[in-house]
């Protein structure tokens, strides 16, 4: 290990409910999936480590609720949080125009500097699909966000998009990164060489977590 360890960075998950949020969480930490998970409450916290080359990335995750009833509580889990993942179902259109109010609110509200990417979820329900790949990408591209699609119940791009988000808030490649979903193979720990994003070549261990829920620190 280098000098650059043991770096923390508070990131949020803001969407509406039902979305996946806590199944994208699930499926980071424990690479599985429940198609009963329990809406969350206020907020929960995961962190996770993710060692990018010679670098231990500590991300604290804040998985926020998306019922309208905890909307007021939101704005205080965007106070110090450096990325956000704003996630959307894309079976659900209205989803996909409220992730626009999400993103609103982050930039009014949260650091300056905060890392966005737009996530659409559920790419396993391609059939029932509402929300077109194309029209997310040109909305991240018109609104300077990066964009990739996920399925939490089958792993694809899960590992993909929270590598790339430690790997912005490290900013390593940051310029250069492209605004697409790597469609690598999903696995809990790899050695991966993302030549679909134009990554430099990393090292990616995603290590043991430690859960804190209905917390008021992470």
């Amino acid at each position: 290990m280098s000098d650059q360890t043991n770096l923390d960075f508070k990131i949020v998950l803001l969407g509406d409910s039902s979305v996946g949020k806590s199944s994208l969480v699930l499926r980071l930490c424990k690479n599985k999936f429940s198609e009963n998970l329990e809406p969350t409450i206020g907020g929960s916290c995961v962190i996770q480590n993710i060692e990018i080359d010679e670098s231990e990335v500590k991300l604290k995750i804040w998985d926020t609720a998306g019922q309208e009833r905890f909307h007021s509580l939101t704005p205080l889990y965007y106070r110090g949080a450096k990325g956000a993942l704003i996630v959307y179902d894309i079976t659900n259109f209205g989803s996909f125009e409220r992730a626009k109010d999400w993103i609103f609110e982050l930039r009014e509200n949260g650091e300056q500097d905060s890392k966005i990417i737009l996530v659409g979820n559920k790419i396993d329900l391609e059939a029932k699909t509402v929300v077109k790949d194309t029209t997310a990408q040109k909305f991240a591209d018109k609104n300077g966000l990066y964009f990739f699609e996920t399925s939490a119940k089958t792993g694809e791009g899960v590992n993909q998009v929270f590598f790339a988000l430690a790997q912005m808030l490290l900013g390593k490649n940051d310029s250069t990164f492209e605004k697409q979903n790597s469609q690598t193979e999903h696995s809990t720990n790899f050695d991966q060489e993302n030549k679909d994003n134009n990554f430099v070549s990393q090292k990616v261990n995603l290590k043991s977590n430690k859960t804190k829920e209905k917390s008021g620190c992470c």
